[in-house]
């Protein structure tokens, strides 16, 4: 029989209503019997397929398409028709999928949202909606569990994409789903339209949202709160995932609600564990300690000092004083070295301005500092260049080199160049997918510091447990909990995460430490049990069923 999705209907959908609902659909593999419950007989052709034969017939088809951005496309429809096939295909193949529904390829998919617009998905709640947007969250016909919300000022690298950034809440939460089974319906993308300051794509002919500026200020900050009191009071105790906002809003809205409601930031958070547990990793193969280490980053946004706050805490954990542990971390932004002597920076770059003379050049700054890791996030393709690397070599015996934006054309280094230059020592880490290299006769396996290895097993636990707020010391734990996953076979290869196939098993394991960790601090709605591994994995939907 088909699975119930709808709240509030009046009657069980039945005949096309089934078939053209993708919650619903199983197209050719609905069973003899459920064809004639549910009035399909004459509506489908007459042979019944396995959803493995589904897959297969998709994949042939799909293989054959050259185009990523038409591999994109044929996905999307075939999430638009039938979830559980869809999600299998994920689940079965996220290696191959998941640079596809979402980085690298989701970044093209936004710049062409217009072009590619099929069906919508998801809520689009404009500026226009204020005053009514607890009645247009009503639209929605299921209950929804966890949302991710942007405002499409800042998507990936990409600057402000408006409306268009839609394609980032929906890719995120197909990962939420395919990594960590939480089921399709209790997933809402969320698109905050209070229009667009990239003329480019306010006067593209496709362009789907509000053609007018930006609202700011105190217009900005009242609809975002009745945003968030509306999806509290239709939705209530819905996890509120903060996704692609610009600096100057990111921090504002993570510290104005992350007290009040189960909420979080995936750029400022789940960026920081996800690198701070490939930290962990690297730490594993040199044998250092932490408190050793220091890290230099090249930007200063919301990742770099999320990232920063995250390795200041786990070095306070293990006996630094906070000042000293954040002197262990510096930022270079597209002025230079942040320092105390600067009169430009930004509130959240104060905590990481220290007492150093001016550098305007990132390569004098390795010079100066002797950093034992270097960490991208700039946005900004190939800017650690072969100095820098064979530089970082020259100080390090095994340096660590992360190169975390994305896209692929925004990776401040490839793997390629980062093994090559550095003789096959560099510990590695990327943003975007690359293929093994081979140095000396030996094959590196980069592996992507993605956040689709923390902040799916984050929403699973909070909404497991039904975490009142979410704190930074369960980012702390996602980040241990990942790295404890990583084997030895996967650093003898260079590895720093585990494959991405075990990402159902990572996000399980995540979660049950999310979950209790809420019932140690007093914050979980509703108790873990003592078994919390097992309670998590038996929750998880599995698209194969």
């Amino acid at each position: 029989m088909a699975k119930a999705g709808r709240n509030g209907a009046d009657r069980a959908p039945r005949g096309l209503d089934v078939l053209r609902d993708p919650v619903l659909n199983r197209g050719t593999a609905f069973t003899e019997a459920e064809r004639d419950e549910l009035g399909l007989r004459g509506l489908l052709p007459p042979h019944v397929h396995t959803q493995s034969e589904q897959a297969e017939r998709f994949l042939i088809t799909f293989r054959k398409l050259a185009d990523p951005l038409d591999k994109f496309v044929a996905l999307n429809a075939l999430h638009d028709r039938n979830e559980d096939l869809f999600f299998q295909i994920l689940v079965d193949h996220i290696d191959e999928m998941q640079p596809i529904v979402y980085t690298p390829i989701v970044g093209l998919a936004c710049q062409k949202f217009g072009q590619i617009f099929q069906r919508p998905r998801g809520m689009f709640i404009s500026i226009r909606d204020r005053g009514n947007i607890a009645k247009v969250l009503r639209n929605w016909p299921y209950q929804a569990g966890i949302i991710v919300v942007t405002d499409g000022e800042r998507i990936l690298g990409l600057g402000d994409l408006g409306a268009h950034g839609m394609g980032i809440p929906v890719g995120k939460l197909s990962l939420y789903t395919a990594c960590a089974g939480i089921h399709p319906t209790q997933c809402l993308p969320v698109t905050l339209d209070v229009g667009c300051n990239n003329e480019a794509v306010r006067n593209d002919p496709f362009y789907v949202g509000l053609r007018q500026k930006r609202v700011t200020g105190k217009e900005y900050d009242d609809f975002i709160e009745e945003f968030v009191t509306a999806a509290q009071e239709v939705f209530p105790g819905v996890v509120i995932q903060w996704e692609d906002f610009a600096n100057h809003n990111a921090f504002r809205l993570l510290e104005n609600y992350r007290d009040r409601v189960s909420s979080f930031n995936d750029d400022i958070q789940g960026t920081a564990a996800v690198a701070l547990a490939g930290i962990f990793s690297a730490l594993r193969i040199t044998g250092q300690p932490l408190t050793d280490q220091r890290v230099l980053f090249l930007g200063a946004g919301e990742a770099a000092t999320g990232i920063a706050d995250l390795i200041a805490s786990a070095m306070v954990s293990q006996g630094m004083a906070l000042d000293q542990a954040r002197r262990n971390c510096w930022l270079v932004d597209s002025k230079g070295l942040v320092v105390k002597s600067r009169k430009d920076l930004a509130h959240h770059k104060l905590n990481y301005a220290h007492d150093h003379p001016p550098v305007t050049d990132f390569l004098e700054a390795v010079r100066k500092l002797k950093p034992t890791a270097i960490i991208g996030v700039s946005a900004v393709g190939g800017t650690f260049t072969r100095e820098i690397i064979e530089e970082m070599a020259k100080l390090n015996e095994r340096p660590i080199i992360f190169a975390l934006s994305n896209p692929t054309s925004q990776s401040e280094c490839t793997a390629e160049e980062a093994y090559r230059w550095s003789g096959g020592r560099a510990l590695f880490a990327c943003g975007s997918p690359f293929d093994p290299v081979t140095v000396h006769g030996q094959t590196f396996v980069p592996r992507q510091g993605n956040n689709s290895y923390i902040f799916p097993g984050i929403g699973l636990g909070a909404i497991a447990c039904k975490a009142k707020v979410i704190t930074d010391d369960m980012f702390m734990k996602s980040a241990h909990t990942l790295a404890q996953l990583v084997t030895e076979s996967d650093l003898a290869q260079g590895s720093l995460y585990p494959a991405l196939p075990r990402i159902r098993e990572v996000s399980a394991h995540i979660a049950a430490a999310i979950a209790t960790a809420a019932k140690d601090s007093g914050i979980a709605g509703r108790l873990a049990g003592q078994e919390m591994l097992k309670e998590i994995e038996a929750q998880m939907y599995d698209p194969h069923q």
